[in-house]
């Protein structure tokens, strides 16, 4: 299928489902859902932006640039129709990993080459063919890793004292106490709260959770969210690496972190198609032109990498969004905070613990889909998170691509008595245009 193919199915889509910005009888239910679903993407946002180790104002830049972009794609080129854009917490860990590696004044670089990535991915349609090289049990293997290793980057904060307080031999002393059992109320009422609502109104319980903690805040000192201002300069992405060896890490990281973005893009894009309100198909591949385009401008001003999550495509729909005019306000309000910030700063870090180890857990508990695909799906998607988690992101994946490999080149060759050259040559079959796995 050519470009010019894509733009006449995409003008097809258009004319028979309306537009993907905006459409007159659903723009105050999308105003709404703008409203309400950035109550739960801004403190997540900001979580996300700690556990990456970036200022956080950068990352609520990254997320506002991006609903930007989505909106303006969305009139010519839509991906989908109700996916929210942010920085992903799958994708947290990689860039904190990045930033320890690289520093972080060339992460803009390592932003600008992943999108570059991106864009060839995008222009040759190759992300039909990422979920056939690794297997979606895999990659809930390893965002379960990544959602161990949020929850535990977090968890510390449930009961952290303020900085000046008193530390006494004693941990548990009143100060701690009176914090730790902030944590626990808030941890039930978060609970309850999105247990009963989270098919219904999903940002409740983040709402009525940032509530407790601030009104919490005013009788019981806690430690509190401090941000720095953030000087941004508009800049070429220019690396300062000392090595050749630096340049090849960089590559290789940039295109790890390209394919697992867009791998969690599809996945998304699967779940995003299914709770449509209208039933509207999903491209994917336009998804692809919004996040290369929007992670490539992103770097030029030190931003983050972007996709349609899940989760705030989840509550974006649920509180009634039916087109991307809802991802426009969604920037519009979280572009107020980037340059008010200092109203962010009366969130207390237990409510922002809170929300992070619920994201978490539910990355973790991602595994128990990984069942339905069979007991051996379910054993290597459990290895994967374990070695995530112990040896590394990328090691991790790496290790448990190569075991899935060897298991079945041993299957093949051992019980199916088939040759290593045949082997190789059935595993590429996989790739061609006209197997019913490629679409």
């Amino acid at each position: 299928m050519d470009k010019n193919d894509e733009i006449l199915i995409d003008k097809h889509y258009s004319d028979s489902h309306g537009s993907a910005a905006f459409r007159k009888e659903y723009a105050l239910a999308d105003i709404q859902a703008g409203v309400i679903t950035a109550t739960m993407a801004i403190p997540l946002s900001i979580g996300i932006a700690l556990m990456s180790d970036y200022p956080i104002q950068v990352g609520l830049a990254t997320v506002a640039f991006a609903s930007l972009i989505g909106f303006l794609f969305a009139w010519f080129r839509p991906g989908n129709y109700i996916g929210a854009p942010g920085i992903a917490a799958g994708l947290a860990p990689i860039l904190a990993l990045g930033v320890a590696e690289f520093g972080i004044e060339n992460m803009a670089f390592i932003v600008f080459l992943t999108a570059s990535f991106q864009a060839l991915i995008w222009k040759y349609n190759w992300q039909r063919y990422l979920l056939v090289a690794v297997p979606t049990y895999l990659v809930e293997g390893l965002l379960a890793g990544i959602g161990l290793k949020i929850a535990l980057k977090f968890i510390p904060f449930l009961w952290i004292l303020p900085a000046g307080t008193d530390v006494s031999e004693v941990f548990w002393n009143a100060d701690r106490i009176n914090v730790m059992t902030l944590s626990g109320i808030g941890i039930i009422l978060f609970g309850v709260l999105f247990y009963k609502f989270k098919d219904i109104k999903p940002a409740i319980p983040y709402f009525v959770l940032i509530m407790f903690g601030l009104i919490s805040a005013m009788f019981v000192e806690v430690n509190m969210l401090k941000i720095e201002d953030v000087d941004f300069k508009f800049a070429m992405p220019v690396p300062d690496f000392d090595s050749w060896s630096m340049w090849i890490y960089a590559v290789i990281f940039a295109l790890i972190l390209a394919i697992v973005d867009v791998i969690e893009q599809v996945m998304s894009n699967a779940a995003i198609e299914k709770i449509d309100p209208l039933k509207r198909p999903c491209n994917s591949n336009n998804s692809l032109l919004s996040i290369w385009v929007a992670n490539m401008g992103a770097s030029f001003f030190g931003g983050m990498t972007n996709l349609d999550g899940l989760a705030k495509s989840s509550t974006n729909r649920l509180a009634g969004a039916y087109t991307k005019l809802s991802v426009l306000v969604i920037g519009v309000l979280i572009t107020f905070f980037i340059f008010n910030s200092q109203y962010l700063q009366h969130l207390p870090y237990f409510s922002l613990a809170i929300i992070m180890v619920f994201v978490g857990i539910k990355m973790i508990l991602g595994l128990i889909h990984v069942a339905s695909h069979g007991e051996y799906a379910l054993l290597l998607g459990s290895l994967c998170a374990v070695l995530v988690f112990k040896i590394g992101i990328f090691e991790g994946l790496l290790v448990t691509l190569a075991l899935h490999a060897v298991i079945h080149l041993v299957i093949f060759t051992v019980i199916e008595k088939m040759q290593p050259a045949s082997v190789v040559k059935r595993y590429f079959e996989r790739f061609k245009d006209d197997n019913p796995n490629i679409n």
